[in-house]
Order: structure tokens, then sequence, then C-alpha cells
């Protein structure tokens, strides 16, 4: 997950070309579906027109740059036909109002979180007092030009904050733990019967037979042990995840424009050979696959 002013800004970057293609302008929203269409850039040629690329298009974004197959992926204006709705609508989302259906301003959009399918996560509002909050995009009903309305319903979610109350209800079900010493006067009744003191003297010597139970009772907290050990992140997994495959389905079926080897001298592929599955795993294996798909065509 990207914010918006990690994606602005950055060079567009062709893998295949090896050449920078222009600078990340603004994000073309589709706001009706809650995601970015498309990222426009500015290049040398800016003054002929707005160029963008599809969001589907992007094969990652970095830290550094955001990459893309080759300068096939651009469209100008005259072949942007299924953006010029959402060019005209001109959404921006960050600077609105946020603002509920029930007429409550919170403040206004500031940041925009960006998942890697393009679909927008959160937004995080700043209040007039400067103090900012997250809202989710499910929260949301409405991007609008001017207004982001936020439904009914992320109000409802915010509520909750004040069930810490029935939490100190709580210690009140501790109340009856006095009566458990009430039940210890029971006990005794059982040295009532001292008309058979031999009987009860044998007794105790048969209850000691329950004090083996007693061991098993520390094996058990033994067990929990392992579980604290935490998982990867699920969701940079997903996210590793999505860029390999679009690496990966990028490269398939490409042909390789040099040797590409591993450190130890064994080639991974030979010059002109086809890009397989068994390619690409021999690359990844070998940590080269950055190095295969600059050297594809």
């Amino acid at each position: 997950m990207k914010k918006s002013v990690e994606i602005l800004g950055l060079p567009i970057i062709s893998i295949t070309e090896g050449r920078e293609l222009g600078m990340s302008k603004t994000l073309l929203i589709d706001a009706k579906n809650g995601t970015v269409a498309a990222i426009t850039i500015e290049d040398e040629d800016w003054y002929r027109g707005v160029k963008l690329i599809p969001y589907e298009s992007v094969i990652a974004i970095g830290d550094d740059a955001v990459t893309v197959t080759n300068s096939e992926n651009i469209l100008t204006l005259d072949d942007a036909g299924d953006y010029e709705q959402l060019l005209d609508d001109n959404i921006r989302i960050i600077g609105t109002k946020a603002i509920t259906k029930s007429g409550s301003i919170q403040g206004k959009i500031s940041e925009l979180y960006i998942g890697d399918d393009g679909k927008i996560e959160k937004c995080e509002i700043t209040a007039p007092d400067g103090t900012t909050s997250d809202v989710t995009a499910d929260q949301i009903s409405i991007f609008g030009k001017q207004v982001t309305v936020i439904d009914p319903s992320s109000e409802k979610k915010n509520e909750p904050v004040a069930a810490p109350a029935p939490a100190a209800a709580a210690p009140a079900k501790e109340a009856p733990a006095p009566e458990a010493p009430a039940k210890e006067p029971a006990a005794p009744k059982a040295e009532v019967k001292p008309d058979l003191p031999k009987a009860a003297a044998e007794k105790p010597a048969a209850k000691p037979a329950p004090a083996p139970a007693a061991p098993k009772t520390p094996e058990k907290p033994a067990a929990p042990a392992p579980k604290p050990a935490p998982k990867a992140d699920p969701k940079q997994a997903a996210a590793d995840k999505a860029t390999e495959e679009r690496h990966r389905r990028f490269l398939l079926g490409k042909k390789a424009t040099r040797t590409i080897k591993m450190d130890n001298g064994i080639v991974i592929v030979e010059e002109g050979q086809d890009i397989t599955e068994e390619v690409l795993q021999k690359a990844k294996l070998a940590n080269k696959f950055i190095e295969l798909s600059m050297n594809v065509q």
C-alpha cells in the first residue's frame, strides 16, 4: 500500500528500453469504483497534451521509480478514449471536505492510501484543529469533486470506543468471589464425624493418591509456548506476490538478448532463447530476476 505522495514525482522507467519516459504528475481517479485508473505523466513534450499510463500497465511502484514494460504503454489524449470522462471529471479527492451524511464536517482529505491493484484502501482526514484520522474505503459513500461523503455507519464504528465502560462493570461480577470463603465453613461438617476417628485417619491416607494429578498442570502451560511465533505480514506478502506475478507475465514468451548465468557459472538462459517458466524459476533461485528483466525483447 502506497501513499499518493510516494507515487507522484517519481520517474517512469521502461524496463525493456532502459530509458526514462517522464515523471508521474497526477492520479486519475475513477470515483465510481474507488480506484486509481491511471497515472498522468509529464515529459519533454508536455505541451502537446495530456499523456497517461493505465494503472494496470504499471509493473511496480518502488521507492525510486515507477516501472512499465515500454513506451507503448503511454497513451496520448487521442488514444485515451476510455479515460476521457475521468479526465473531464478531474476528481482529485485530496483537498476535498470530508462530511458525514448527517452534515457533520470532519475536516479535509489530506492523503490517499492506494493498494497494489489501484484500489483506494483508505483516506487520511485532517481536522480543523490539525489532528489526523483515517477512514477506510468501505466507510466512504461518495468521492466528489469538492466533497467526500462519509457513510453514517462509519460514525457508529467509532462509537465502540465507549465500550471500555462495560468492561469496568466486569469487576462487579468478581464480587461474588467472596462467597467462596463462605463455603469454607462447610469443611468443618466433615469434622463433625469424630465418632470414627480410625476411619477418618484411614481416609486421609487414601487422599494422597490424587497428588500425582498435580504434575499434569505444569505441562499445559508449556504447550502455548510455540504459539508466539508471529507470521509475516499477509498484506506485504500479497504485495510481493502481485509484483512478482506482473514480472512473470511480462517475461514469459520473450527472448533473452544475452546469456544470463548463475554466480557459479551455470547458464540460466542462452542468448536468443525463449523465456519459459523453468528459466524464470532458475533466475529467481539465483537472484538474477532483475538482470533477466533488463535483457529481454
